[in-house]
């Protein structure tokens, strides 16, 4: 940090103590002011239409959020949440204006966030994961994640993810990590089995820090795809930091065998009581050559997903909790996010690629810099592509639409990334064919009939140079007779 920045930090750390020192007297009226802190920081930078929305919350006490908020500062411990506040305000705000500001510099994607496997190893051998298959083969070096977070920090980039593998296996590197940037802030994937006294110790020490702890359902859901005792050992992990004031949540990926225990009241009420305050829904993507296609989520579990997820979000089931599901959230954010529009994934092979789930790439850490890699052929196509599709309940080019990851693999030269065994693009994209054609129809229908959010976005098409570019193209086409019909060029 600048010698600027680190008085920015002291100034606001200070208010931030007078707040928190208070809130338990007066919650509401200290509430506002941290939400009057938190709007002077921002100072435009987000649409006030949300930031509008989090005041009504704050000024009624039986709103959801606001029962949130006080969840929040009754259970966290508070030297944890100011770091955490700190970290992910300051840096957010920060952040925000240099990514746009640096898009525009660039010409390129710049990412909100970065997703890093530290290795490939993993203690678990959970069913239809593609990280089972890697072994303990690969692994980035804390020098090498220090340079992904110090070059992302120059590009506006302030939240750090890490996955695997279980990251926590590199549990010493991550907390130094966190040590060396405060004003970034790191969310680790976990399956929790490596969470012990000492750990939450250290998550509280550095502040920065909170873990996403994998669970899917039940008991009986949970270990069948995670191993017998999987589930008991992940709740006595919740419950210890829960014990130590620690912010955690839950990643919880969704199936066609457990989509129905995972958004029961029963089980959100109980990730509750055991500590969790946020979740993260996946999708289950059929990725690497032990994929099971089955448990991709049908079009009917897909819709019940969809309005499941609105009705709890509007508090029709009053429960605490704030649940993002990357899939049904793409009308928020205009689609598809991969490939540094809003985050890309670095492999335990320093493989940069678009998307967690997406296993192919042209750059490498390890040659080139974050910049070259964000402006090399594979992320620039994603970049021009996006949105993959108008309706964004189709956002993903591979799962919704193969066919045009097909393409872009096709054109691009990328290679498959797969530390075990090649998967070729037409091997993956052949296990979403038949989903994406029956999810299709549906999805028209879904998207016709709800209203959606206008999220603040810009894609390439709308840019000076992506305006220029098209129209040339189209100028080029008009000029050989193009009809858009061509057989032969696939146009």
């Amino acid at each position: 940090m600048t010698a600027k920045e680190k008085l920015e930090r002291a100034a606001v750390g200070t208010a931030l103590d007078q707040i928190l020192k208070y809130i338990d007297k007066d919650p509401k009226g200290n509430l506002m002011k941290l939400y009057n802190l938190g709007e002077k920081l921002l100072n435009g930078t987000f649409d006030d239409k949300y930031l509008s929305g989090i005041r009504k919350a704050i000024e009624d006490e039986n709103n959801v959020y606001f029962r949130y908020a006080m969840s929040l500062l009754r259970d966290i411990d508070r030297p944890l949440l100011k770091k955490l506040l700190l970290s992910m305000g300051l840096g957010g705000y920060r952040g925000t204006k240099a990514v746009r500001e640096n898009r525009d510099i660039y010409k390129c994607n710049i990412p909100f966030l970065i997703l890093m496997d530290p290795t490939s190893a993993c203690n678990r051998n959970c069913k239809g994961c593609w990280s089972a298959e890697y072994g303990h083969q690969q692994n980035l070096t804390y020098e090498e994640m220090n340079s992904v977070v110090n070059q992302g920090v120059e590009l506006g980039t302030h939240l750090y993810l890490f996955t695997g593998g279980e990251p926590l296996i590199r549990k010493k590197d991550i907390i130094a990590l966190c040590e060396e940037h405060p004003d970034c802030a790191f969310l680790v994937f976990t399956n929790a089995t490596l969470v012990d006294q000492a750990f939450c110790e250290e998550m509280k020490r550095v502040g920065n820090i909170t873990l996403a702890i994998s669970v899917e359902g039940s008991e009986e859901t949970n270990d069948a795809r995670r191993g017998e005792g999987a589930f008991q050992t992940t709740v006595e992990a919740m419950q210890l930091l829960k014990k130590n004031g620690c912010l955690f949540g839950m990643s919880v990926c969704y199936t066609s065998q457990n989509i129905e225990t995972v958004t029961s009241e029963k089980f959100i009420k109980d990730m509750m009581d055991n500590g969790v305050k946020f979740a993260m829904y996946f999708h289950y993507m059929p990725v690497g050559h032990d994929a099971v296609p089955e448990l991709i989520p049908t079009p009917e579990q897909r819709k019940h997903m969809y309005s499941w997820l609105k009705a709890f979000r509007r508090g029709e089931m009053g429960q605490v909790m704030f649940i993002m599901d990357f899939q049904h959230d793409g009308e928020y954010v205009g689609g598809c996010i991969a490939s540094g529009r809003n985050y890309f994934h670095i492999n335990s092979a320093g493989d940069m690629e678009p998307c967690v789930f997406i296993h192919y790439s042209d750059s490498n850490i390890r040659t080139h810099t974050l910049l070259e890699g964000l402006r090399n052929p594979l992320f620039m196509a994603f970049r021009k592509g996006q949105p993959f599709n108008e309706n964004h309940l189709r956002p993903c080019p591979m799962l919704e639409n193969p066919e045009i990851l097909r393409r872009i693999v096709n054109e691009t030269g990328a290679k498959s990334t797969d530390l075990v065994k090649e998967e070729t693009v037409e091997h993956l994209c052949a296990k979403c064919d038949k989903f994406a054609a029956a999810w299709a129809p549906e999805a028209e229908e879904l998207w016709n009939t709800t209203k959606h959010p206008k999220p603040m976005t810009q894609y390439w098409r709308d840019t000076p140079e992506g305006k220029a570019e098209l129209a040339a193209k189209a100028a080029e086409e008009q000029t050989r007779g193009c009809t858009g019909n061509c057989t032969s060029c696939g146009k």
